[in-house]
């Protein structure tokens, strides 16, 4: 029976939390695969887990056990051997709303039926905050038409904290191969390019507006925790490097205006983030990569450069002097405060 929808799942010592995303993948029965991509797992059951469920669900669940090789290397992986005709990325400490599954189910299957597949399906996801116990939930009602397939041309304006996340798309498979997709190994965020580089080979898209993704947010050691992105904020930079390369978003901007706008945005934002964090960081190392990070986007496109320096979002990053740096900081976090994103 050909799958409609796989699932992959990058597994590292998730051991604590791993059967909860997993059991909620399970709901969407003959018509998914689940490929459970053991990254080099060490400190706990990760493997075995991974295996018992392979064993207990042989016509669903693949298990790939392999030499660590980060996130970025899980979500290849599951794309190499993906047989779904469309692919979704679920991290193992999240987890799926299995109502709302049911419901994208079966538009993905009148999709499939179509006789030209559809590329990019779009939901919202909800934060899980751990600290407070609270939800906060993601909508692109004011940006994406409902019930009916549209391009680029019909998207609306996204606000400045609303963007499309890992969390909230589906691809077509065979999509994300034409386009070349490869994530960088050992690197963290690369969760940024897999909803950028693709989306101009994207040409017809379908929103639902259900809560399936729930992202479960404020554990200690999560890539997002403010300490930690400090700490890996040379990563950060890589990733924003990569998708800088990634287009002539000029051209982008001449063929689809809409998507170029918010492509423009979406960089913007990530420049934004990475001078924040080697604000927040401070030390001579981290300024001067700050620097070399917007003399690289110079020597790459000038016009660019003076694009996303001086607009407003990118400006928060790059004030400058050492007021300039605190004052930064302090809109980051209140920033932080209101729309809880880390």
């Amino acid at each position: 029976m050909e799958k409609i929808l796989t699932f992959a799942v990058p597994c590292y010592n998730s051991a604590a939390y791993m059967d909860h995303c997993v059991e909620t993948l399970l709901t969407g029965g003959d018509d998914v695969e689940i490929i459970l991509v053991d990254d080099g797992s060490v400190k706990d059951d990760t493997p075995a887990i991974c295996d018992r469920y392979a064993e207990r669900y042989p016509d669903i669940v693949k298990v790939i056990h392999q030499e660590n090789g980060g996130h970025g290397e899980g979500v290849n992986q599951g794309l190499r051997n993906a047989t779904g005709l469309y692919y979704k990325v679920v991290d193992s400490d999240d987890w799926l709303d299995v109502d709302a599954l049911q419901q994208v189910l079966a538009k993905l299957r009148e999709c499939a039926r179509w006789p030209e597949p559809l590329d990019m399906l779009i939901a919202n996801y909800v934060y899980e905050h751990v600290e407070d116990n609270t939800q906060r939930v993601m909508r692109y009602r004011n940006v994406f038409p409902e019930g009916k397939v549209f391009t680029w041309d019909d998207m609306g304006r996204f606000r400045p904290s609303q963007y499309l996340l890992m969390h909230s798309v589906i691809y077509r498979t065979q999509l994300l191969r034409d386009c070349g997709l490869e994530l960088p190994k050992h690197t963290f965020y690369v969760d940024n390019i897999f909803v950028y580089q693709p989306l101009p080979y994207v040409k017809s898209i379908y929103y639902m507006d259900l809560d399936l993704y729930r992202y479960f947010i404020g554990r200690a050691d999560q890539s997002v925790n403010e300490k930690v992105m400090v700490g890996r904020v040379d990563q950060q930079v890589r990733v924003t490097k990569l998708m800088i390369e990634a287009h002539d978003l000029w051209k982008v901007k001449r063929d689809y205006p809409r998507l170029g706008r918010y492509m423009l945005s979406y960089l913007s934002m990530m420049m934004t983030i990475s001078s924040i964090f080697l604000n927040i960081s401070g030390t001579p190392e981290s300024l001067g990569m700050k620097t070399e990070l917007w003399e690289y986007l110079r020597t790459v496109d000038q016009a660019l450069y003076h694009r996303l320096k001086y607009r407003a979002l990118s400006a928060v990053g790059v004030f400058p002097g050492y007021q300039g740096r605190k004052l930064s900081v302090s809109l980051y976090h209140v920033a932080q405060h209101i729309y809880k994103f880390n």
